[in-house]
């Protein structure tokens, strides 16, 4: 049985029974990361039959191959459904690029790096003051292409946050917490529809970049597990981090781990369990 969250039907004012406009004289975009809240909305919105002109999604190059086959499997429903494909906004250079190489300019920054000895080129590992990968590689990109829809158009642009997350709405339209479906809601009508996540969230809490240093330990132990090919690649990226901005924030994956502690942590903790 379908759960009643995902059932309401639209009247034929152009709303829903929450109040939510389907007005045609609106430009109407949705965001999309891939996750399961974003990826329930955009499905919920292809099968109550309201508008979509645009989808819009950033790709920081750094998302799960799954994820990847995820996003493919939804732009072949979307075109086949309403005719038109996910677009695909990226960063010129890409993560690694910003992450080890972009050139600093600002005045300020370079005189303080010039003073710690750090180089003058690269962001380093993202901080929690300085998120310049959430930043650079998703919000700026979609922000500057919904702000161009916005100048040309009388634009609507939905966004999906589930309802359990209410801290999150910031003006814009948000489907799902108008309709009440919750994150643990939103991944079941994803599922019962077909889209699986290659198996991601039977794994991970959330699906999002697989080199994210916010990561608890124990995502962290399960990339290892089951994304050995990313591991090697995060302990790569942190020893050549390590070698060229020094043991700071801006060269160490975690204020209180480098990924070459972790391995050998979790390797440890491999042995003793086979004992």
């Amino acid at each position: 049985m379908m759960n009643t969250a995902a059932t309401i039907l639209s009247d034929s004012r152009g709303h829903d029974d929450r109040g939510i406009s389907h007005s045609r004289e609106h430009f109407h975009a949705v965001s999309l990361s891939g996750g399961k809240d974003s990826s329930a909305l955009l499905l919920l919105m292809i099968e109550r039959g309201m508008p979509i002109d645009m989808v819009l999604t950033a790709d920081t190059g750094m998302e799960f191959p799954e994820m990847y086959a995820h996003l493919a499997k939804l732009d072949a429903h979307l075109y086949r459904e309403r005719g038109i494909h996910i677009t695909t906004l990226r960063h010129p250079k890409g993560f690694e690029w910003l992450m080890f190489e972009e050139p600093k300019q600002k005045a300020t920054s370079i005189a303080k790096r010039l003073e710690l000895g750090i180089p003058l080129q690269g962001n380093g590992w993202p901080g929690m003051k300085v998120r310049w990968c959430t930043g650079q590689l998703k919000s700026h990109l979609i922000n500057k292409e919904v702000n161009r829809i916005k100048g040309q158009h009388r634009a609507l642009h939905y966004i999906g946050i589930a309802a359990d997350e209410p801290k999150r709405v910031k003006g814009e339209v948000y489907p799902l917490v108008e309709w009440g479906i919750t994150e643990a809601q939103a991944l079941q009508i994803c599922y019962d529809r077909g889209f699986d996540f290659g198996g991601l969230y039977q794994i991970y809490r959330r699906a999002s970049c697989w080199c994210c240093p916010f990561q608890r330990i124990g995502e962290l132990r399960k990339l290892r597990q089951h994304h050995p090919e990313l591991w090697a690649r995060l302990l790569q990226m942190d020893n050549r981090a390590r070698a060229m901005f020094g043991p700071g924030p801006l060269g160490q994956f975690r204020k209180d781990w480098t990924v070459e502690r972790l391995e050998a942590r979790f390797a440890a903790e491999k042995k003793e369990d086979s004992v």
